[in-house]
This record gives structure tokens, sequence and C-alpha cells, in this order.
């Protein structure tokens, strides 16, 4: 399958067939210098298809976590382009998750102002949504992503057969992207998933969430309206993140709770629940609040909140700490 995001001359299509990195070659343009970029918790044997079909590839391997995603790494992987002779005719390519994705893309986005970038998602968080979009950034301090460009890739390929090696907790954070896609955008969708699960028919909710996520960026390309509906979950969701260092799709499942009506609020959880996601959280509430606060998208104190009142729609509804507080200890305390 092949889902366009058309931006006029940064469009790019978005491949989603089992066994497609066997065949990367024919997606991507690796005729070329490639620099192939993953981290240790990859399985090696896929970035290392990649670089077998480059003309010239050099791997990077990075250490597994969101304590990588940091200027320093960025400036590693800068300079290993510039000390292995990159120009702009060669590319970078990710092999990896979120983590990878974002900083990879990051370096090549600024590297000799801009080079050709490819996406090899191989986490289900990162197929459903980082991926897809052309955000690129670092973290610093505890501020996620608050460092970055948005740089798009030309072309990205998914391939359904490497999440046989993810973990059931990594699996469940894709979930937790695939359902907060649904409970904004779909509400069959979100129906399906209710009855079924995710995994009864996971490559129907990849391509469905792309093609929602492709959409979106096609209207709003840096996210100054309709794309910050993607952030449902996700203000709150990086509170709890950066104050309690559990992963980023728990901290979406547990961010959405506050964010959706009382009367969703018990049938979001029973889905969160069974999809392995938390629905409790401890966190102390003024510590997540101030990092939620310290979100890129905060305005003269206040941020703009992703609210649902029913599955499928949505709404925008700006919010200052006390509000978010009270959100907060109103669903977990």
């Amino acid at each position: 399958m092949q889902i366009p995001v058309n931006l006029e001359k940064d469009s790019y299509n978005v491949i989603i067939e089992r066994g497609a990195l066997a065949k990367a070659e024919e997606i991507f343009n690796l005729d070329r210098k490639v620099l192939v970029v993953t981290d240790s918790g990859v399985p090696a044997e896929y970035a290392a298809k990649i670089a077998g079909k480059a003309r010239e590839a050099v791997l990077v391997v990075l250490p597994e976590g969101e304590q990588t995603k940091t200027l320093e790494s960025f400036g590693n992987l800068c300079q290993k382009l510039l000390d292995e002779g990159f120009t702009r005719k060669d590319c970078v390519v990710a092999v990896g998750g979120g983590v990878v994705g974002d900083l990879a893309g990051f370096a090549a986005a600024c590297y000799m102002r801009g080079i050709d970038f490819y996406n090899v998602p191989t986490t289900l968080l990162a197929q459903v949504d980082s991926s897809v979009g052309g955000k690129t950034a670092v973290d610093l301090g505890s501020v996620k992503n608050i460092v970055g460009a948005f740089h798009q890739p030309k072309a990205v390929l998914i391939d359904p057969d490497v999440l046989k090696t993810l973990s059931p907790r990594q699996f469940a954070c894709g979930a937790a992207e695939i359902i907060k896609m649904a409970m904004t955008f779909d509400k069959a969708q979100f129906e399906k998933i209710q009855r079924e699960g995710v995994a009864a028919d996971l490559d129907y909710h990849i391509a469905r969430a792309v093609a929602i996520k492709a959409g979106v960026v096609e209207q709003d390309e840096k996210e100054s309206g309709p794309r910050k509906a993607l952030n449902f979950g996700h203000t709150l969701g990086h509170g709890i993140e950066s104050v309690t260092g559990m992963l980023h799709g728990e901290c979406v499942a547990l961010g959405m709770l506050p964010m959706c009506t009382l009367d969703l609020r018990p049938t979001l959880a029973e889905m969160l629940r069974k999809e392995g996601l938390p629905t409790e959280c401890r966190a102390d509430s003024a510590a997540v609040t101030a990092a939620a606060m310290h979100d890129k998208k905060a305005e003269a104190g206040s941020v703009v909140t992703v609210r649902v009142n029913k599955t499928g729609s949505f709404e925008f509804v700006k919010a200052d700490a006390e509000d978010m507080r009270k959100l907060y200890e109103e669903c977990f305390w």
C-alpha cells in the first residue's frame, strides 16, 4: 500500500508492505553514500539490510533510549557526516523508533542546510506517528523536542513484519497512538478497536493512522492550526513523561484520560487496559503541571489543549497551569 503525503515540492510516499525492508533499494535512492542510523535496541539485521543496499554505507549505532536524544548526539552525527565526507547529494536513513528518527532527521535537516532523509520506523509507535510529518528534534534538559526543525523525509518504509521482535510493552505504546488517532478523527476505527483490539487487524490500523496523519499534515504542515489535534494526550503526557521516565506511549495513554469527558473516560480506560497500558498515575501534580507548562506550544502562560467530547471529534481549549493541575488531580488523585 502506498499513502501519499502531498506537500508540493516536499511531497513523498509512505509505503506500507510486509517484506518491504528486503527491497528498500526500490523505494529509496541508495545509489550513493548513505549514513544508516540505528540504536542498540533495534535488531542489527534491519540496519544491515539497508546498508547492504547502499553504494557506500556508514553505520552508526546509538545507545537505546530517550536519553540519547540530545544536542551532543546530534552534534556527533553531524560530525560523522563531515568526517566521512558526506555531500548534499548523499543521504541519511533512520532505522529504529522515534528517538532514532527524530535525531537522524534533525541531523539531515541541518547538515549542509539539509540533505535527503529516509525513515524506516521499526516500532509501532514510530510507524503510526513520528515517522510521518517531518518533525525532527532533540530534547534539552527535561523538555522534550524543544530544539528541532521541520524536514520532510523523501520516503517512509513501513514493514509490519519488523514488529515481530517488538516487546509487548513497546507494542502497547504504539497502540496508544493508534487509539489517539481514532479517538480524535475516526469513530468507526475507535469502535473497531473497542470490539477487537489493535492486534486483530494490525495492518489496517497502521494504514488508517498513517492516512489520518497524512491528511492532517497536508492541511497544516507547520502545526499552526489543525495539526495541533495530533497532540491529544501529549501535553499532560509530556509532563508525566518528564517526571516519571515512563515510556512515551504510556504517558500519552495517561495524558488522554483527563482530556476526555467523564462519560467517555471509563470506555477509554477499559480500552487502554486491554492494550496493556496504564490508567493510573500518582506522580506529583505540581511537578507534572510544571513540566507540562514547559511544553514548546505554551504561550503567555497557557497551552492549547485538545479535548474529546465524543469519539471521532475534538475541540481546542486554552488552559493555564491551574486548569492543568485540576484536570490531572480530578482524574488521578
